[in-house]
């Protein structure tokens, strides 16, 4: 063989080599796309269909994730949802971003999230234009007279449920008390929080002296600024107000320290957006509850239905974005420490903390709520039903509010 024919054959096996690895390249990107598409599919039938408490959302994400797609295991799943419980922001997204990110990476984390959040913000969206431009009519706020108890009704078995599974000794109660003191001396909700967070790891992690690991240092690095942050971009947000920015940080404020049920979110906004900023009335903030309960995907979706009266449609971009971007870069940060996290005990010490402050802001907002609607017997004896359909049916919060607002519009129809 010369040596033209071997260089020849060299070129031609290198050329077959090349066209191979091309043609693996390629199926892999096909085949990478296509998981991104099923997945962003996926999660927006999720987001288009699931209403009510976070719980029903992650039973959702459970049955199509692992029992019908088998994506990943069960075992595993459980490892996500408890991942997604350490970190602060709603807790059904946050496992619908880890399970985008085991599927396919960083860009399926983003195409899960907007997946299921997508749906949420254009329903919050079409409901405030509709309730800004008609919301003033009697005949329409006449739909929230029995809407607003009912709702009342979905706050409070929520907060039951919640600090049945907080008060699990003397040390969760203390810090309910104090958070409750706290609030009471007007001490911002933020530091409420994360005072609570910090009393829980000295309660439970350095009083028992459990030697357990330190924390990765990445979690630490996407935790431990958020108390700055929060209180840096909370007085920038006061020098000036409906603007985009401001909404902006205001609400990456909120969902910075956000631990727990979505009902944190009303506990942390209300002084500031009621009373500080008068972006909402008292009754206003009510009805952004109801709202959030009958649009599907996550109930922080609210966040949009506020930031749109405090700033139009702007202001429903910047509030969304903000409440919802700091849970998402975290879960980037801390996606490939799953395991570290749920095994670490100094973490869990901190929700510890979190929770028991938690209902302590819940219940002043439940107090607020009810000088807003109970306003005679008809409207308490609408809470009470609202309680027993709660508590002792398997009744989703959605059916309530759906029931308050056909009721109020017979009782309008009826009256005029």
């Amino acid at each position: 063989m010369t040596e033209e024919q071997h260089a020849s054959e060299s070129v031609q096996v290198q050329n077959s080599i090349t066209d191979e690895q091309f043609d693996h390249t390629m199926a892999q990107k096909s085949t990478h796309k296509s998981r991104l598409l099923e997945l962003f599919l996926v999660t927006l039938k999720i987001g288009l269909t699931s209403f009510g408490a976070p719980t029903a959302h992650i039973a959702m994400m459970e049955n199509e994730f692992v029992r019908k797609r088998k994506w990943i295991t069960e075992e595993h799943f459980l490892d996500l949802l408890a991942a997604a419980n350490l970190i602060p922001g709603p807790n059904a997204s946050e496992t619908c971003y880890h399970v985008g990110y085991v599927r396919a990476g960083y860009p399926g984390l983003v195409t899960a999230g907007l997946g299921f959040i997508a749906p949420a913000f254009a329903f919050s969206l079409l409901f405030a234009w509709i309730y800004v431009s008609y919301g003033s009519l009697p005949q329409i706020e006449g739909i929230f007279y029995l809407l607003n108890p009912l709702v009342l009704a979905i706050v409070l078995e929520t907060t039951w449920r919640i600090g049945k599974a907080s008060f699990s000794g003397w040390k969760q109660v203390l810090i309910f008390v104090l958070a409750v003191a706290a609030k009471l001396l007007g001490v911002n909700e933020a530091i409420i929080l994360i005072g609570g967070g910090l009393a829980g790891i000295l309660l439970h992690h350095v009083m028992v002296k459990w030697e357990n690991g330190s924390p990765p240092t990445q979690l630490l690095m996407a935790l431990l600024p958020l108390p700055a942050i929060s209180e840096f971009v909370g007085k920038v947000a006061e020098q000036t107000r409906e603007t985009f920015c401001n909404i902006f940080i205001y609400f990456f404020r909120t969902g910075s320290i956000l631990f727990g049920s979505s009902l944190v979110l009303f506990a942390l906004i209300e002084e500031d957006v009621v009373n500080r900023f008068s972006w909402l009335t008292a009754q206003q903030l009510t009805d952004s509850i109801a709202l959030g309960q009958i649009t599907p995907g996550p109930v922080l979706s609210a966040s949009t239905f506020v930031g749109y009266i405090a700033g139009g449609a702007g202001g429903a971009v910047a509030s969304t974005l903000g409440v919802f971007l700091p849970s998402f870069l975290i879960v980037a940060v801390t996606a490939p420490l799953v395991k570290k996290m749920r095994e670490n005990h100094l973490t869990s010490s901190f929700l510890k903390g979190i929770n028991p402050a938690v209902v302590a802001l819940i219940i002043f907002v439940c107090i607020n709520l009810g000088q807003n609607a109970l306003v005679d017997v008809w409207t308490v004896l609408a809470l009470l039903a609202g309680l027993a359909v709660m508590l002792f049916t398997n009744a989703q919060p959605y059916v309530l509010v759906l029931a308050g607002f056909v009721l109020g519009i017979l009782r309008i129809l009826i009256i005029t």
